[in-house]
């Protein structure tokens, strides 16, 4: 059997390295999940495999379509094989068709669903795989099913949320940097040639947008490899804890924008926290998945603190007030929940509730930034515009 040296990180976050000799990367990856280690990279005689964090080839979408077709074939009385084999035989996606056809078959070898689940990291997370087996201990499957789908199409809603509110600044900041460089080298030249030929003196911002043309013609391929090197740098440095705590800090700052960052990690903790909950999941397990859900770095340092604080036997809401990420509304309802004893319903209750805050507060973010965006976009094509034709405007007063 090869060896693969790991990379991985403990439950208290502390990074640890090691070699183990394993059949396969997806055995590693298992083998240290028992040990609680969350494998980061795991390599294979100088081969590179760095576990992708982001995207496994099967959408949201698809999984949730997945899980609630499945609850209802387990609530049909399907066995668990058959449903297997006739979800993964419905895919039109290879590589999500050719997973559920390897659960089927470790099933088959005697294997639970939730470790089934476990060899595919990629598609089924830690949140998911605790929920089905919660689910299976507890002989609810087909509820806990229904309940992942349900979670996960509210989380794939808010995320369309965030990108909706996204998608009108980047295009039109886009559409503002081709038609500025359009001007700039296309436009402008012909204008400090006519002005050039006449000979006349041109005004202090004539000179420096014909300045900036030449630039922009002459040293184009700098700015464009600074702006990639800058891009670079950044996607580097937030993908070290120092960095990736210091961003997320400093946009939760952001005036707008960090309020609606807030609100959807708010939102998603309760989502995720009431979904485990409901489904058997112990409070500190949940509270560990809920915290590398949460998407934010400061966000999930409040979670973990919550966490050991709960470990020492304290109350939820108790924690959550002294990190200061959550607001006090949520706190309070937190507390009235622990004290009659439905959490989890709280929870929910608070989840629905940021959500069309979420809702809400991207609709009024687009609406502001229309104005600005348009505003901004018209002084600066007005801005290079009006100062081409001031020296014309001088020649016209002088002929007049």
């Amino acid at each position: 059997m090869p060896n693969y040296a790991w990379k991985g990180k403990s439950r208290a976050g502390k990074v640890q390295e090691g070699v183990i000799v394993a059949d396969s990367k997806e055995a590693v990856v298992t083998m240290l999940r028992r040990q609680q280690i969350v494998a980061t990279a795991v390599t294979e005689k100088g081969k590179e495999f760095a576990l992708p964090k982001f995207g496994s080839g099967v959408g949201k979408k698809e999984l949730a379509i997945f899980t609630r077709q499945f609850s209802v074939m387990i609530d049909a009385g399907l066995p668990l094989v058959q449903c297997l084999e006739i979800l993964g035989g419905q895919q039109n996606n290879r590589t999500f068709q050719k997973v559920l056809f390897q659960v089927r078959q470790d099933i088959e070898s005697g294997s639970s669903l939730a470790d089934a689940l476990r060899r595919h990291p990629r598609i089924f997370d830690d949140l998911y795989c605790n929920m089905v087996a919660a689910g299976e201990a507890g002989g609810i499957l087909d509820t806990i099913l229904q309940r992942l789908s349900t979670y996960i199409e509210k989380i794939v809603k808010l995320r369309s949320a965030v990108r909706s509110a996204l998608i009108y600044p980047t295009a039109v900041i886009t559409i503002a940097m081709v038609v500025v460089w359009v001007i700039m080298t296309w436009v402008i030249p012909v204008f400090a040639t006519l002005y050039q030929g006449l000979g006349v003196s041109l005004p202090f911002a004539t000179r420096v947008t014909i300045g900036f043309s030449r630039f922009l013609a002459r040293w184009w391929w700098l700015i464009l490899g600074g702006m990639a090197a800058s891009a670079f740098a950044l996607f580097r440095y937030y993908r070290t804890p120092q960095g990736r705590h210091r961003v997320d800090g400093i946009l939760l700052k952001v005036p707008i924008i960090g309020s609606l960052l807030r609100k959807i990690a708010v939102a998603r903790f309760c989502r995720t926290l009431a979904t485990l909950m409901s489904s058997g999941v112990p409070i500190l397990e949940g509270l560990e998945i809920t915290a590398r859900t949460s998407g934010n770095a400061i966000v999930e340092d409040a979670i973990m603190a919550t966490r050991r604080s709960v470990e020492q036997g304290k109350t939820i809401a108790e924690p959550l007030k002294d990190t200061s990420v959550f607001p006090s509304m949520v706190v309070q309802m937190v507390a009235v929940g622990e004290h009659t004893g439905s959490l989890d319903t709280m929870l929910s209750k608070i989840a629905d509730f940021y959500e069309e805050e979420v809702d809400e507060a991207t609709a009024n973010l687009l609406a502001l930034l229309e104005p600005v965006m348009i505003m901004i976009l018209g002084v600066i094509i007005g801005g290079i515009v009006i100062s081409m034709y001031l020296p014309l405007f001088g020649l016209i007063s002088q002929i007049g």
